[in-house]
């Protein structure tokens, strides 16, 4: 787990009036249009679902405004498309796009950024599931149609404990964020406050406030201990650990 990144995926799901898509027939494939402007994970996105049978790529687009024209005017079932953070932006984005065509969209983010607390208020925005990029792309397929088969069923998220998720709900103080996760995988690997400062580009005051903060909330008074209940938490694992490849960078 590495959640590293500012910007999240959105996959859009229409359902069909009367009976959703179980009234789909074989002949009338899922329309999907892509939009990302990671040019590379699009077109790899469009490999997978062209060969996935029931799915067919209508457009491609590398931005969000695009996006928006192009559904109004393709009105594709599904549209795969980018939404940056902060949520403040991503409600924005999301509103735009829930409006650009009747009925209402479902929505499926695909994304890096694991931050439960940041997932809980995607799905309160209206998201119908939330997988996270290391997902294989069964799981991608599997969501969609589960956002589209059964739009009544509860949220689903692919690819991240359910208790980091109850806790993000319940308001635990006891969920980590990313920067402090990505700041206790670094003191995991032995590095010191000055050399992680160093290599996230923050002060190092900065860094000593983000360890107390994660010391508080797990319950922990050193970095052995943090470092031991993060593993066995699953939160980050051995081999994170032991590959110095990214702090080197």
């Amino acid at each position: 787990m590495n959640p590293l990144t500012n910007g999240v995926t959105v996959l859009v799901a229409h359902v069909y009036h009367g009976g959703g898509m179980q009234g789909r027939r074989e002949a009338n494939p899922i329309r999907v249009l892509l939009a990302d402007d990671h040019k590379m994970f699009r077109e790899g996105i469009a490999g997978i679902l062209a060969n996935y049978a029931g799915m067919q790529v209508v457009g491609q687009t590398n931005n969000d405004e695009g996006a928006v024209e192009m559904a109004r005017r393709l009105k594709p079932d599904v549209v795969l498309m980018q939404v940056q953070m902060p949520i403040p932006r991503a409600r924005e984005n999301l509103r735009i796009m829930r409006e650009a065509s009747d009925p209402a969209p479902k929505i499926v983010v695909v994304t890096m950024i694991e931050d439960p607390r940041d997932v809980k208020e995607l799905m309160d925005l209206g998201v119908s599931a939330y997988v996270v990029k290391s997902a294989s792309a069964e799981h991608l397929i599997a969501a969609v149609r589960a956002a589209i088969l059964d739009p009544k069923s509860k949220n689903v998220v692919v690819g991240m404990p359910l208790g980091m998720l109850e806790e993000a709900d319940e308001g635990s103080g006891g969920v980590l964020s990313a920067r402090e996760l990505e700041i206790l995988l670094l003191a995991a690997r032995g590095m010191g406050n000055r050399q992680i400062a160093k290599a996230l580009h923050l002060a190092e005051g900065t860094v000593k406030r983000h360890l107390a903060n994660t010391y508080k909330k797990m319950d922990v008074r050193s970095r052995g201990e943090a470092t031991r209940m993060a593993l066995f938490e699953d939160w980050i694992t051995i081999q994170e650990v032991t590959d110095e490849s990214d702090a080197a960078r």
